[in-house]
Formats: structure tokens, sequence, C-alpha cells
């Protein structure tokens, strides 16, 4: 733990204070969980700004250590990090201001020119956070910054991140769904656009995430891209754990194509979850296209593990010298 924290010294220090920042936010909104009892939508005030916090302390934790292992074009990297360190925290700095407000920071229509500038503001931050992440996913795609499964868990991890940002475009708004809503005032709000398809703001949700339970949630592929990065790290780091004790896991090329199929196997959920919200149809109720969908993805990914495994296990042949194989031959 130690070695760990020195070495996140060294770490993108605007990307780190943004992590702090968002850290402090987790602690506050946490508290406001427990002792505000205000609500829109049939959820605390403080969920939002408090999911988002932890969100951005590990994706914001994880960049700033990606920057720290560029070899190339380090300081062009600095300023993308910066970039988006800055962008974090007005965004997600709106949403904490919003929630103490008791109002809404997502799809606020509302014609108050706080809300009006903020919404302009929040809307060119997520380009912002996108632009951003998608740089710094290019510019590790040319680099090469550890060993094989390192770079492969990177790369795709970042990739189905970016992939999952963009989804917050048609978060944004870009549905052009509108409905009137209060907050917790008991104000009118009008909403224009929605993380809901086929269904209505404020109806049934899970515990915690609040994900739809009776229609489609584009929330729902939004998380699963976005912390794609951090599956694939947890998977290397139980493959170089269990590397100890199984000597076929030791070779790089092997936990390399592990990881390969870890990552399939991750943007075919992430695939299904996104194909499954834009039908309308809630994560806990799959039909049978869903399911065959995910199934299909899991079967490859299974035929895929058991033939890496199969072949890193085979024992390897020597090659027979010379002289005995002549031997062999009776000569």
């Amino acid at each position: 733990m130690r070695t760990v924290l020195q070495e996140a010294k060294s770490w993108h220090r605007p990307l780190m204070l943004m992590v702090l920042v968002m850290a402090g936010l987790v602690l506050t909104s946490g508290v406001g969980l427990v002792v505000d009892h205000r609500e829109i939508l049939n959820e605390s005030v403080w969920l939002k700004p408090f999911k988002f916090g932890i969100s951005f302390v590990l994706y914001g934790a994880t960049l700033a250590w990606l920057l720290s292992k560029l070899r190339k074009a380090k300081r062009f990297g600095w300023w993308t990090g910066t970039v988006f360190a800055i962008t974090g925290v007005i965004d997600v700095g709106f949403i904490a201001v919003q929630a103490a407000l008791g109002t809404f920071s997502h799809f606020n229509a509302n014609p108050d020119t706080f809300n009006q500038v903020g919404q302009q503001v929040f809307m060119s931050g997520v380009l912002g956070l996108f632009g951003a992440s998608l740089v710094v996913a290019i510019m590790l795609l040319f680099q090469r910054v550890g060993d094989a499964p390192l770079n492969r868990a990177i790369r795709v991890g970042l990739g189905l991140a970016v992939a999952g940002m963009a989804i917050a475009f048609y978060l944004v708004g870009a549905n052009g769904h509108r409905t009137q809503v209060t907050d917790a005032y008991g104000h009118p709000v009008t909403l224009a656009g929605s993380h809901g398809i086929g269904v209505e703001a404020g109806g049934p949700g899970m515990p915690l995430t609040h994900w739809s339970t009776v229609g489609g949630d584009l929330r729902i592929p939004h998380f699963v891209g976005l912390h794609a990065i951090h599956f694939l790290l947890l998977v290397l780091l139980a493959l170089h754990l269990l590397g100890r004790r199984m000597t076929w896991l030791q070779p790089e090329r092997v936990r390399a194509r592990l990881v390969g199929v870890a990552a399939f196997g991750y943007a075919g959920v992430m695939t299904t979850v996104a194909v499954q919200a834009f039908r309308g149809q809630s994560l806990i109720h799959p039909d049978g296209q869903t399911l065959g969908m995910f199934g299909g993805f899991m079967a490859v990914s299974l035929l895929a593990l058991a033939g890496v495994v199969a072949a890193a296990r085979r024992p390897m042949r020597q090659p027979v010298e010379p002289v005995k194989a002549f031997e062999k031959l009776g000569v």
C-alpha cells in the first residue's frame, strides 16, 4: 500500500485534485442521503451527486495513472487530463448545486437564468469529457505503456469507456422527449430529454441505482461502458495472482489472450444491454431476443476461453536431438 501511495504522487496532479474533490462530494452526499429527506422522482436529491462522485473518483484516478505512463506527447497528455479535471469539477459541481437546491440537473428546461447558463455549460462539459477521453484513448493506442496483457486491457477498456460516454449525448436531451414533473418543493419543472425509453420519468426502479424496472434505461450501457477498464484491470490482477500458483498462466501471451476473451465477453454484455435499453426493455425482464444475444456472446466467450486454456496447458514438445532421432529410426 505504501508503494502504491508513493507512486500515486507521480500521477496527473489536476486529475488527482479532482479525485479528492469528488471524494469530498461522496462524503457530503452520503451525509445528505441520511439527514436530508427531500426527494425528486422518488429518490433522494443527493443520490445523483453521490453516484457521480463515486464514478469520477474511480475514472479520474484511473486516467491520472494512465497519463503517468505516457512515453510520448506527455505535455499534450497533461493538458488533456487537465481539461478533463476542470470539466469534471464544473459538471459534477453543477449537479451538486442543483441537488442542494432540490431541483434537476439533467434535462432541466426551466427558463431561470442560473439553470439556462448551467445547462449550456453542462452540455458543453459532456463534449469536453468525451473529447478528452477519446484523445487519451487514441494516444494510448499508439503507445506501449506496459506488457501485452496490460496494453490490451487499457486499450479495449478505454475504447469501451468512450463508447459508453457517447451514450451521454443521447442522455442530455438528443432524444427530444419532454415531460412535466415537480422538484423537491413541488415547483413545476420541464424535462427536455430522458434516460428512459418507453417509460415515464420517476417510474419504478432498482434499489440504489434506480434503473428502470419497467422500461429501457440508457444509464445501464453508459455505466457498463464507463467502467469497462476497471473490470479488465481487475481481470488482469486476478490473472497475475493466479499465475503465482499456475505456471501455465505465467506466459505473457496467455494472459493477453485471456484478457482479450474477457474484453470480448464484456463488450458483448455492453452491446446486449444497450440494444435492450433502446428497445425499451427493462434489464430485469429480458425477452427471448435479449437472452439469445447474451447467450450467443457468452457461448463464443466460453469457447474462446476453453481454447486458450487448453492451448496454454498443453505440454510443450521438446525438440528432439538429431542423434536421438536417428537412434529411434534404428540407424
